[in-house]
C-alpha cells in the first residue's frame, strides 16, 4: 500500500467519525498541505463516496450525513496484497511515524484491524488466519509471487490441522502428487514455505507455496508435536540441503554460541565435543563469499574442507594483513 493510498484511507476514516473538518484540520492531521487535502477529497469523490465542502466562515468538508463505508470489495489477489504488505511494514519496520518504533506497530496494526473489519467476513477470516497463523525467518523482503488462494488454503489446513492433497513440482521440475499434514507456514527469504509431514515418508518436509500447482483441504485431523517450531524446521532444511560445496568447520565454543556468529538457515551444527569444538557444515553454490563469512566468527576455528576454500582464506588474510600495515615511511 502506498503513502498516498494510506492518507486517503485516514482521510476518510476521520471523515467518518462524523463532523465538519476545515482543510487545514485535515491538512495537520495527515501531514500534507491543503492543497494535497483537497486532491484527496476528489479522490474519495472519484470513488463515489460522498464527500462535500462547504464554503463559508463556518465551512469545512464532511461526509453526506447517514453514509457508511459499505464492504471493502477486494479480490482475494487484492486483499492478500493489502494486508501482506502490511505485515511486510511491521516485519522490517519499514513504515515509521514521526521516527516512533512504537507509534508505527500501533499505526499498522491498527491498519490491519480496519482493513479486515471491512472486507467481507469470509475473506477477513481467512486472512486472519493468516495473521495468526504465519512465521517468519528475518525481515521480509520482496516475497515471491503466489496465488492467493493456494497459500489461504494451506493456512487454514494448517490452523484447522487438516490434510491436505497437493500436486507440487521440485526444484529440479519432477512433478508429485501427496498428501500432507501442514504444521505451519514460514516466510523466509521472500519465499513462501510449508513445514508439513507426509505419511508417506519419515520427517518433516517443506514446500514452496509458489511451486504448488493444485491442492484441496481433505477430511480428517492431524496433532502438531508439543513444542513444534516451523521457522526452525525450515532453516535446518534449508540450511542442510546439498550443494555444489559442504564447506566443513569446527569452532571452539557451545552450539548456541557458535549458532548466532552465522546468517540464518545456512549451517548446521552439531553439539561441540569433550574437547568444546562444535563442528559446523556450510552448503553453498560458491566459494567466494565464505571466507567473509568466517572472517567475522570472533573465536578459533579449524578449516577441514573444502581444499578449494583454503586459497580463498590465505587471500583474504593477505589482504586484511596490508590493510593494516602502515605505508611505508619515504
Amino acid at each position: 500500500m502506498t503513502r498516498p493510498t494510506a492518507r486517503v484511507l485516514a482521510l476518510l476514516e476521520i471523515l467518518q467519525a462524523g463532523g465538519t473538518r476545515t482543510a487545514a484540520d485535515l491538512a495537520q492531521r495527515l501531514g500534507v498541505d491543503e492543497r494535497t487535502v483537497r486532491r484527496y477529497v476528489e479522490h474519495l469523490v472519484d470513488l463515489g463516496v460522498p464527500v462535500e465542502s462547504v464554503r463559508g466562515r463556518y465551512g469545512g468538508i464532511h461526509l453526506v450525513p447517514g453514509y457508511r463505508m459499505p464492504p471493502l470489495m477486494l479480490t482475494e489477489d487484492e486483499a492478500l496484497a493489502v494486508v501482506l504488505g502490511l505485515v511486510g511494514s511491521r516485519r522490517s519496520g519499514s513504515a515509521g511515524t514521526g521516527g516512533v518504533p512504537g507509534a508505527s506497530t500501533v499505526a499498522l496494526e491498527s491498519a490491519t484491524a480496519k482493513v479486515l473489519r471491512v472486507l467481507p467476513k469470509t475473506l477477513a477470516h481467512r486472512l486472519d488466519a493468516l495473521l495468526t497463523g504465519v512465521r517468519f525467518t528475518a525481515p521480509t523482503g520482496d516475497p515471491a509471487t503466489v496465488q492467493a488462494d493456494h497459500l489461504l488454503v494451506v493456512v487454514e489446513a494448517a490452523r484447522d490441522r487438516r490434510p491436505v492433497a497437493l500436486e507440487y513440482t521440485d526444484s529440479q521440475g519432477r512433478r508429485s502428487s501427496r498428501t500432507v499434514h501442514p504444521y505451519g507456514i514460514v516466510a523466509h527469504a521472500g519465499r513462501w514455505y510449508v513445514t508439513a509431514a507426509d505419511p508417506a515418508a519419515p520427517g518433516v518436509r517443506t514446500f514452496r507455496v509458489d511451486r504448488i500447482e493444485a491442492l484441496s483441504t481433505l477430511p480428517g485431523s492431524f496433532e502438531v508435536p508439543e513444542g513444534f517450531d516451523p521457522a526452525g524446521a525450515l532453516l535446518r532444511a534449508v540450511a542442510g540441503a546439498p550443494r555444489r560445496h559442504a564447506v566443513r568447520l569446527r569452532v571452539q565454543a557451545p552450539v548456541d554460541a557458535v549458532r548466532g556468529m552465522f546468517p540464518a538457515g545456512i549451517a548446521t551444527l552439531d553439539d561441540a565435543d569433550d574437547e568444546g569444538w562444535t563442528r559446523v557444515v556450510i552448503q553453498v553454490e560458491r566459494l567466494d563469499w565464505v571466507p567473509t563469512v568466517l572472517g567475522g566468527v570472533p573465536v578459533p576455528f579449524v578449516v577441514d574442507g573444502p581444499v578449494e576454500l583454503r586459497p580463498l582464506l590465505r587471500d583474504l588474510a593477505d589482504r586484511l594483513t596490508a590493510a593494516a600495515t602502515p605505508a611505508a615511511e619515504g
